[in-house]
């Protein structure tokens, strides 16, 4: 069995390699066929994790943002996986935000039974595995168990939102809402600070690729305390995208806009 704690190494080995390129500035930057940007870490942080992955269990297959995907009659046949964004917020990277993240989820059964989310340029580790909880580590620190509740939407919100990705739809959406704060926020970070009690409310009214969001949204299914929080994300689906989703609000007390 791969241990979380196996993965955090793995991960810590690609943050401690993305921090050093993004102190130095010494990565090149080309747009790919969608249009994204995608960097020479971006590409150096895959292989790092590809290998150290493969290590821990080479019969897991691995799906990541840099590599080709295989078709749906192949995945279709997957139990478990490793999903892997190894630049998440390329172009927090790009800007100089800090706000990037390594990600990496064990998928099984197309739920996200294992998540790391490591923040190099802030030197946090978040990390979650069903049934064990969810915890951040800062530096050499001691682990910190996060608990999280869901809200409703007359609570006062805080509400965390991309710092890339304003939208009309997402102010439609917070106007019934009793939001008291907005916080912005790169990556799968938002994931993370609902999970650790920064903001009550993460919307994402747009799209979104698998890789994107596994493993902040383990993290936050396990924040929840007493019971796990349910998730509205499946993963290994015939498509990657994602619709508009929201965490941290209790299912069944709000509407989506149509996609």
């Amino acid at each position: 069995m791969v241990t979380l704690e196996a993965v955090n190494e793995v991960v810590l080995r690609v943050a401690a390699v993305v921090l050093q390129r993004y102190r130095a500035g010494d990565t090149w930057v080309r747009a790919k066929a969608d249009g994204s940007p995608v960097t020479g870490v971006d590409l150096a942080a895959d292989e790092i994790l590809r290998g150290g992955l493969a290590a821990l269990d080479p019969a897991v297959p691995y799906l990541s943002e840099e590599r080709g995907i295989p078709p749906y009659e192949v995945r279709r046949r997957w139990s478990r996986y490793w999903l892997v964004d190894p630049l998440d917020g390329t172009k927090e990277f790009v800007d100089r935000t800090g706000e990037f993240t390594v990600n990496v989820a064990l998928i099984e059964h197309g739920e996200p039974a294992l998540g790391v989310v490591a923040a190099p340029a802030a030197g946090v580790l978040y990390y979650a595995r069903a049934g064990a909880g969810a915890w951040k580590r800062e530096g050499n620190g001691r682990p910190r168990r996060l608990r999280s509740s869901l809200a409703g939407p007359s609570d006062p919100l805080r509400v965390v939102e991309s710092r890339s990705h304003p939208s009309p739809a997402l102010e439609a959406f917070l106007d019934p809402l009793n939001v008291v704060e907005r916080v912005k926020s790169g990556s799968s970070l938002k994931f993370c600070v609902v999970a650790e009690g920064g903001a009550d409310v993460y919307p994402r009214l747009g799209p979104t690729m698998e890789w994107d969001v596994a493993a902040g949204d383990c993290v936050h299914r396990n924040s929840g305390h007493p019971e796990p929080h349910p998730g509205a994300l499946r993963y290994n689906k015939p498509s990657l995208r994602n619709g508009s989703f929201v965490v941290g609000l209790r299912p069944g007390t709000y509407s989506l806009p149509d996609d």
